[in-house]
């Protein structure tokens, strides 16, 4: 079901509370090293602003675990923020109280603040109902613009939707139209790339996308696993022994529904996973003892291409090897640059990919790049996000 967004609602001279995702990465001096996420919520931000809403922004940023920690404060996010709105951003330096409903009530039309950390205080992701109802005090409306928290219930993703107007901002609609789209109503031929370490975390992504996909790419050190379940040899690499016969009647419904499944036909070895190792390029059947894959081969960075440039939608998630290391980065980067010259529907799921993609330059090439790791997986998974569920529907 469709959700409401900040247009459909009247927010002129109202006080909305907006959740936003400002977990941005932060060094001991406090200074942001990439703004991606404040930069990605600006359009709500400044839409309410153009609206003369009186604007109170909340967040939570790192894992103080419910303690003041004064190098997770949200303040040169505030100052970061009022440089790109060219507007001030009041900082009431906590989030409930006394204090911060005084300065809410002061505020004007088109007025901005930034509440204190949330997760300075327990409550917030206990979805504490005192904590709850104090929050919600200070507004008339709900926007939720923070799609990368929205699968936790907590307290400013869950807890105040149920006590205000609960409506979402453009980054939302964004993400829900996008990954929903893709696997809802794809334009076809429809493949997935999966990759990422381990097949107990993308269980749920492979059982609801194999219903779904004409192609289904697998990648990454998972691929062990869908290896060595038809019989082949992987060294070192490391095997879920407990999903193997998952993985076979994976295999045999992908075959049963006429689904192509690629798995590498070749693979990047090493003997430790460290910068500088000795790397070698074998079948991905035949991996030397002693030897752990690290990355996809040629000849399967060939075979994915070629499967994808046939495609019209593209969903990946999932790096094909580790990519933070870069001798065994080269099939991640490979097949992102196919990926963003296709003229197809691209999907960037969050997370490490979305890293990978934004690093090489052409996150503005792909139709989306989402901005929620944890999220994303769960709307690949076929899962309602709790603080999407809450949200008013059109």
């Amino acid at each position: 079901m469709p959700k409401k967004t900040v247009e459909d609602i009247s927010v002129t001279s109202k006080r909305v509370l907006v959740r936003v995702d400002f977990n941005v990465p932060m060094s001991k001096d406090g200074t942001i090293s990439d703004d991606t996420r404040i930069r990605a919520c600006l359009p709500t931000i400044k839409y309410l602003i153009d609206k003369q809403a009186r604007l109170i922004i909340c967040s939570h940023l790192g894992r103080p675990k419910g303690k003041v920690v004064e190098e997770l404060s949200l303040a040169p996010v505030a100052k970061r923020l009022s440089e790109l709105l060219g507007k001030p951003v009041e900082a009431p330096g906590d989030c409930i109280g006394p204090a911060v409903e005084a300065a809410v009530s002061k505020m004007q039309d088109g007025e901005v603040m930034l509440l204190e950390n949330l997760r300075f205080h327990a409550e917030e992701e206990a979805n504490d109902p005192n904590f709850t109802r104090a929050l919600a005090s200070l507004a008339d409306i709900y926007v939720n613009d923070a799609f990368g928290a929205s699968h936790r219930a907590h307290a400013s993703v869950v807890g105040v939707a149920e006590h205000l107007p609960a409506v979402s901002g453009f980054l939302m609609q964004n993400e829900l139209d996008a990954l929903g789209g893709a696997l809802e109503n794809p334009q076809r031929p429809f493949a997935a790339v999966i990759g990422g370490a381990k097949v107990s975390d993308k269980l749920s992504v492979l059982e609801n996308i194999i219903n779904k996909v004409n192609a289904l790419l697998i990648g990454g050190g998972m691929a062990a696993t869908f290896i060595k379940s038809g019989g082949g040899k992987v060294g070192n690499s490391m095997v879920e022994n407990d999903r193997l016969d998952y993985i076979r009647r994976l295999m045999t419904r992908a075959k049963s529904l006429g689904v192509r499944l690629l798995l590498p036909q070749d693979a990047v070895v090493a003997e430790k996973l460290e910068a500088g190792s000795l790397t070698r390029t074998v079948a991905a059947t035949e991996i030397p003892d002693g030897w752990l894959i690290t990355d996809i081969g040629p000849a399967t960075i060939k075979e994915f291409s070629e499967e994808l440039r046939k495609c019209k939608t593209v969903v990946w998630n999932g790096p094909m090897g580790v990519f933070e290391i870069p001798e065994f980065a080269h099939g991640t980067r490979s097949l992102a640059k196919v990926i963003a010259d296709l003229k197809a529907t691209t999907v960037i799921g969050g997370g490490s990919t979305a890293e990978a993609v934004v690093e090489m330059g052409l996150s503005g090439k792909m139709s989306h790049v989402s901005t929620g790791g944890g999220a994303s997986l769960e709307l690949l998974e076929g899962r309602t996000l709790p603080g999407v569920a809450v949200l008013q529907d059109k």
